[in-house]
């Protein structure tokens, strides 16, 4: 679709007219151009927050992160409780890796979402779960380095020690036959030590492999292990807590696909529980996820 040229005439348009036009640009996906209609309007009027979150969002397409960061925390400075604004912001800290205050703002944009009784789908959820494992990821990246030190450090002191005993043993007067006895003894002893310790960490790197939980076993509104699973008609499976606070604060309604719903209606997911437990008796670890 081409676009006239008057479209782009802005000289005697008002705020709301450039933000307007600058969303119709959004649509055609000329970020850049509605960018620029963003931009005017701010000029017109910097008191409007929701001028910058949508100038975000182009920067988000875009993939300039930092200015969209930039806008976000300008309209925040305006409105704190601006679910957009925390949104956006939370996208942008993840993609820069900035995940512990990707995960704040997100987390706040999902119970802002929750208390204005806005409807986001499965958007704002998935960003959080992604900032989620992302921080996880890292926290065990730096977990396995320090894993990996202590081993080679370790290694190298029962290297240094078994160095120290021989050298010990050779400079002692003494039976040269008695001396290579008390070398062998020495040699197969930190031998030992190094296959026990080698064979600890074989098996913490066993267990570091499986340090993932499944986005299966997490409740679908606090995204945390589920502790009392309950299933709905709809056959969606959620926390029993989480849901029933859904419920008398948001609406009587499912939160995933919207069909009425009420707390009478809900059933214990006994297979669910099952499975959430075996999987926390083998990865205790995940009670920190």
């Amino acid at each position: 679709m081409k676009m006239s040229k008057h479209m782009y005439s802005t000289a005697n348009l008002s705020d709301k007219e450039l933000k307007e036009q600058g969303n119709r640009l959004f649509n055609l996906r000329k970020y850049e151009d509605a960018i620029n209609c963003y931009t005017k309007a701010i000029i017109k009027n910097p008191n409007v927050a929701h001028y910058f979150t949508n100038r975000a969002l182009c920067h988000l397409k875009l993939l300039q992160w930092e200015q969209a960061c930039t806008d976000c925390r300008r309209a925040l400075d305006m409105d704190p409780n601006l679910v957009k604004g925390h949104f956006f912001l939370g996208q942008a800290l993840l993609e820069t890796e900035n995940y512990d205050e990707a995960v704040k703002h997100l987390r706040i944009a999902v119970d802002l979402a929750k208390d204005q009784k806005l409807n986001f789908g499965d958007a704002i959820a998935s960003q959080l779960r992604a900032a989620r494992k992302k921080r996880f990821s890292v926290q065990e990246e730096k977990r396995i380095a320090q894993e990996i030190e202590l081993h080679s450090y370790l290694n190298k002191l029962i290297e240094n020690d078994k160095e120290s005993q021989i050298n010990a043993v050779v400079v002692e007067d003494g039976d040269a036959e008695k001396k290579q006895a008390q070398i062998l003894e020495i040699e197969e002893r930190c031998d030992n030590y190094l296959t026990e310790l080698n064979q600890l960490f074989a098996k913490v790197d066993e267990r570091r492999r499986k340090r993932e939980v499944p986005d299966y076993l997490c409740g679908k509104i606090s995204f945390e292990i589920l502790q009392e699973p309950v299933i709905t008609p709809s056959g969606i499976t959620y926390d029993k807590k989480d849901l029933e606070e859904h419920l008398q604060r948001v609406g009587h309604f499912d939160p995933v696909t919207r069909v009425k719903l009420t707390q009478d209606q809900l059933i214990p997911n006994f297979a669910m529980k099952e499975v959430v437990d075996a999987f926390l008796t083998e990865n205790e670890w995940a009670l920190d996820y």
